[in-house]
């Protein structure tokens, strides 16, 4: 039977070094309470000091504060000078403190695949050290490069958590290894007086069970914030997520109306699948301008039938255009916290889908990304190089961090980068049905070399799977010849407003390449379903 405690209680579980674990997608999953606790009890006493803290997902709060001014969502509670000594994350983008000790190298950094964390856990639950997979060979996660160390800091102090397999049965490996837990928290909806722990009110299924059974495999304390708790043998034992042999500790929340399910969002009970809310309509059509000509050609790249995931940022306005179209209900759309189907949450929601059909664990959906069980897989377009590698963790000297990405890039049998082709102040209209640039952004994406490699284009495609690039000016593919200007918009010229804007020359197809779709520049399309 789990014992039940107090937050503060909770918090003086933690020690000094403790090396803590979490399951979290934006704010699903994190126990906002306890977190609390542990930043009370270290401005109060100075301990617990020297922590580290582990999870996949993001877990920030944007910067966002309280009503009385101090920022208090997510990890964000931890990031004090002398409490928080190492962060190992798949994404640490959306946690503004952390992210500021990492640049001014307070703290050691380690930035690995959202799903490797879930996967490292899963191997460490069954008594393996660690994990052999090929995602992240040939990026700054590789050994041969950065060994996942995202500041000097790090390449100076900390210790190798990547190993480089150069030959296991014929072929290359990394080998991923992390900290040995000493707490694990957790966040649920319900549990029973034994410890069984329900997740009615969260809307990401996360990666609960693995980290869990990693901390009692490593002798760790399971602790797990609730709403309520219930008598034993009254829970649906079908509901029942995380059993409670694996729970030691169970605190209430003395304030369940502060809980978040997302970085934006209280309770949406559509996210859960409580209810389902008709969506036909729901979203107003993208008016007509360079978002809505890249995110139309994007969609052209679709098909009937296809299993799509798509990232945050641009990739979040697909939905629009397929529900402007009509034929939404024509592919499966998927995000990486292990939500199939309905229609993926845009902005401060990301990770939520309204009406899902299917939702299931985040390190299960990562053996599926893995294995290439996706067909089309839809990023944001950040920086790219004259062999199509891809940056996204580190730009103009801001820390995001990889999440999901490497995983999903490396694997899907498409892996499509939209959005504009310069950054930074570009202004561009359509009119008569061409792309007329009014100013164009401060800052080139396509470069000659990236500062950081987050995806190797000629690892995606040994394995026979497409790469193409979007924007609102040209498509270009990486093929086997190089990176190919396939696809210009009627109104451009190639010199001055493609090429030079690129830090390399790419190659022309003879005759030149061709002209976009003139239909994606006008006020009506509808002729996407001819595409599917």
């Amino acid at each position: 039977m789990a014992k039940i405690i107090t937050v503060k209680e909770a918090a003086e579980l933690v020690q000094d070094g403790a090396v803590i674990g979490s399951a979290v997608q934006g704010m699903t999953g994190w126990p906002e309470e306890i977190g609390l606790a542990i930043e009370n009890r270290f401005m109060e006493t100075g301990h617990p000091s020297g922590i580290t803290h582990i999870h996949g997902a993001g877990q920030g709060d944007f910067g966002r504060m309280s009503e009385d001014g101090k920022i208090c969502r997510g990890e964000c509670a931890l990031a004090h000078d002398g409490l928080l000594s190492c962060s190992i994350h798949g994404h640490v983008g959306c946690s503004f403190k952390v992210t500021k000790q990492i640049v001014d190298n307070k703290i050691l950094a380690y930035n690995i695949p959202l799903g490797v964390v879930g996967q490292i856990w899963r191997e460490m639950g069954r008594g393996f050290p660690g994990l052999l997979t090929k995602v992240g060979l040939g990026t700054f996660m590789d050994p041969r490069y950065d060994g996942a160390m995202i500041n000097e800091k790090t390449k100076k102090e900390g210790k190798q958590i990547v190993t480089y397999i150069p030959d296991f049965l014929g072929e290359e490996y990394l080998f991923y290894t992390l900290p040995k837990l000493t707490v694990a928290l957790l966040r649920a909806t319900t549990a029973d007086e034994d410890g069984n722990l329900t997740y009615e009110k969260e809307c990401m299924p996360c990666e609960p069970l693995d980290l869990a059974m990693a901390a009692k495999a490593a002798g760790a304390v399971v602790i797990a914030q609730v709403e309520r708790v219930a008598a034993t043998g009254t829970l649906d034992p079908r509901n029942v997520k995380v059993p409670g042999i694996l729970v030691d500790y169970i605190c209430v929340a003395e304030h369940p109306d502060r809980m978040m399910q997302t970085h934006i969002t209280h309770f949406n009970p559509a996210f859960t699948g409580e209810i389902r809310i008709p969506m036909k309509n729901s979203a107003a059509p993208l008016p007509l301008d360079d978002k809505k000509v890249f995110t139309r050609r994007t969609a052209m790249e679709i098909h009937g039938g296809d299993k799509c995931n798509l990232g945050i940022g641009m990739p979040g306005l697909v939905p629009n255009v397929l529900m402007e179209e009509g034929v939404d209900s024509q592919v499966t759309l998927i995000s990486e916290s292990g939500l199939i189907g309905g229609i993926p949450a845009p902005g401060g929601d990301f990770g939520a889908h309204y009406n899902p059909v299917a939702m299931y664990p985040q390190t299960d959906h990562f053996s599926f990304f893995d294995q290439g069980g996706l067909d089309v897989a839809v990023f944001g377009l950040s920086e790219v190089d004259r062999d199509g590698n891809v940056n996204t963790t580190f730009l103009n000297g801001k820390i995001a961090g990889v999440g999901g990405f490497p995983n999903i890039s490396a694997n899907a049998r498409h892996s499509i980068f939209v959005g504009s082709f310069t950054a930074g102040g570009l202004k561009c209209h359509i009119e008569d049905g061409k792309m007329c640039i009014d100013q164009e952004g401060r800052f080139d994406k396509f470069v000659e070399s990236c500062a950081q490699l987050s995806f190797n284009a000629q690892q995606c495609l040994a394995k026979g799977n497409r790469v193409t690039f979007i924007t609102e000016r040209c498509v270009i593919k990486r093929t086997a010849q190089g990176m190919v200007l396939a696809e210009v918009a009627p109104g451009i010229d190639i010199q001055t407003q493609i090429l030079d804007h690129m830090g390399f020359k790419p190659i022309i197809p003879e005759g030149g390449p061709a002209l976009m779709d003139a239909g994606l520049f006008s006020e009506t399309w509808g002729r996407l379903g001819d595409h599917f």
